[in-house]
């Protein structure tokens, strides 16, 4: 089935959103019948770099939907209008795949969750960075058991990154941002969800930030597992990759990510001595290679979660427990303190 698509928000990102749409296989999938924008120059870029002659141009949604008809919406416009975006699209009869983060704020997540389910549509989150070859290699090898249970893991993220613009002002940059890719990626390879959260935050000396561009965070996971969070986007001199670098513990070994392609597992291989004799394992292959290629797989797990009639892997019923940690350390470090995480 070719279902019709609007695209609401032609920014920067919305060319890796069209790139996918329609140079990888999914173009006899979707037809983007219109491009949204209150800014109709960024909507014309939009349609002219990517050639979308028959698309119709509109700065407002509620119109588009109404003249066009759509089966989805595809919201990639700033978070804060996020809430009346999916809204407007779930109550015209619309599936909604939105950017993250999935809302501004718990109780504006909640409502889109409520919304979906009164509507009876699909609303989904761009999660993408769970959608890659290492976070998908390592979740294989953690479910074939060869480190045995999982009791912790660690990630360590810190960039020198120079934006410019938007992130520089914004509050809680780090956490808000960006951290919500490395909660999710715990979460998801570890298979344990979040329960409680001791975080601080700080805006180191000589950061270029205004507010929070570092956080140290402890979640306390499901099954007693520990997730640790040290994360910098003013750290410079050593970067790691955008993936994070990884120590991921189990009760018979370790595996070590660099976020790229480096791995070094090492299991127990004896049971005598001060430390233990060790054996190097592989990384386990990926169980499905086409739930790898990022922006691509998500969109792809979107449309086959429709045809097949299910819930996709990041729908917002999801999603909301990995945003859930992002504002429960926001609020631990503003309250310095435990807190608990309620999505």
């Amino acid at each position: 089935m070719k279902r019709r698509a609007v695209i609401v928000g032609c920014g920067q990102m919305a060319a890796g959103w069209v790139k996918s749409l329609t140079r990888t296989g999914l173009s006899d999938r979707v037809d983007i019948c219109a491009l949204v924008d209150p800014n109709l120059d960024m909507a014309r870029a939009l349609q002219s770099k990517f050639a979308l002659d028959d698309a119709v141009l509109s700065p407002d949604l509620a119109t588009v939907l109404t003249n066009q008809k759509p089966d989805l919406v595809l919201d990639i416009a700033v978070p804060a209008a996020r809430l009346d975006i999916i809204r407007v699209a779930l109550q015209a009869g619309c599936d909604v795949l939105t950017e993250k983060p999935m809302a501004v704020s718990i109780a504006d997540a909640r409502t889109i969750n409520a919304l979906a389910a009164e509507t009876g549509r699909t609303h989904a989150v761009t999660q993408n960075r769970r959608f890659k070859d290492g976070v998908r290699r390592v979740r294989a090898t953690i479910e074939s058991g060869v480190i045995g249970e999982i009791t912790a893991l660690h990630a360590d993220f810190f960039i020198g990154a120079h934006f410019g613009g938007f992130r520089d002002v914004m509050e809680n940059v780090l956490l808000l941002d960006m951290a919500i890719h490395t909660f999710d990626a715990a979460r998801y390879m570890s298979g344990e969800e979040p329960k409680a959260v001791y975080c601080l935050e700080t805006n180191p000396k000589a950061s270029w930030y205004a507010h929070g561009a570092a956080a140290t965070a402890i979640f306390e996971f499901t099954n007693g597992v520990q997730f640790s969070y040290r994360g910098s986007w003013c750290a410079e001199g050593s970067d790691t990759n955008w993936d994070a670098a990884w120590r991921i513990i189990g009760t018979k070994g370790t595996i070590l990510w660099d976020g790229l392609d480096g791995y070094d597992i090492h299991v127990v291989d004896g049971d005598e001595g001060f430390s233990r004799p060790l054996r190097s394992v592989p990384i386990c292959e990926p169980t499905d290679a086409s739930q790898t290629e990022d922006h691509t797989s998500v969109i792809r797990e979107f449309l086959d979660a429709l045809d097949q009639n299910r819930a996709p892997e990041t729908a917002g019923t999801d999603n909301i427990k990995s945003l859930a940690m992002v504002f429960g350390a926001i609020e631990s470090s503003a309250k310095k303190q435990r807190v608990m995480i309620n999505p």
